[in-house]
């Protein structure tokens, strides 16, 4: 190799590096929706807790929450923009609209979301530990990889496992706040401190999983694979149906 030949190899690879950091960067934002699923995620529970604060009458905080989450669908279905995130909103806001109505408790409306942050820490620690890393399961048909990552690449693997721990661990910091806080802070309190920790928490995972991914080897496409290999198949059938000709 010549002293020519290194800045232009060295400058391949940071083109080449700065391409996955970005390829992984879209593929983040797409599994996780981005700002407008940041936005669909903490909206409600604002939108409540500003109410209830205002006027303490938890039928219309309520009420109001629930409706936001199911104009942000219809805004999404008008769209025809991907809806599972505005679904999941409306699932949670929904739950909690029903905790709260039961026990006429304002809290409850936060009850089921909080249940589901601490299983979904308990889900990616369980997985990781298991060998199947949650985060690689969500991200590996967006990556077009599918589970190649358990088996073909081991790198891949490592930093999905890495980043499955940071969800876990994040998360369960989070529940160790939010949970004691249920018990002892008055409602108005507890809101506004669930609606704070709604996006530093989930930003710091998805940066941490995106350092941890952008570092690792990238994906094998399974789908290119398969593609490819069913090109050649019917290439091979077509150079037989000459022989025979």
């Amino acid at each position: 190799m010549t002293s020519v030949d290194k800045p232009t190899t060295t400058n391949d690879q940071q083109q080449q590096d700065r391409d996955a950091k970005a390829v992984t960067e879209a593929a983040l934002f797409e599994a996780f929706g981005g700002v407008r699923g940041m936005v669909e995620t903490v909206l409600p529970g604002l939108l409540f807790v500003t109410i209830f604060t205002i006027n303490k009458d938890l039928h219309i905080a309520a009420i109001a929450a629930l409706a936001v989450s199911l104009a942000l669908v219809a805004v999404r279905l008008l769209r025809k923009d991907t809806v599972k995130h505005a679904f999941s909103g409306v699932f949670g806001v929904a739950f909690g609209v029903v905790f709260a109505m039961m026990t006429g408790n304002a809290k409850d409306f936060y009850l089921p979301g909080m249940l589901y942050t601490l299983g979904l820490a308990l889900a990616y620690i369980i997985t990781t530990i298991a060998g199947v890393p949650l985060i690689g399961l969500i991200l590996g048909p967006v990556f077009k990889e599918n589970l190649s990552w358990r088996t073909r690449n081991p790198g891949r693997k490592k930093a999905y496992a890495k980043a499955s721990w940071a969800w876990g661990l994040i998360l369960l910091a989070k529940c160790a706040i939010l949970f004691p806080l249920y018990w002892w802070a008055d409602t108005t309190q507890f809101g506004w401190v669930l609606v704070a920790l709604k996006i530093p928490p989930f930003l710091l995972a998805v940066y941490l999983t995106w350092l941890f991914l952008a570092k690792a080897p990238p994906p094998i496409d399974v789908f290119a694979e398969m593609e490819a290999e069913e090109l050649a198949e019917k290439e091979r059938e077509a150079a037989a149906q000459q022989r025979e000709a």
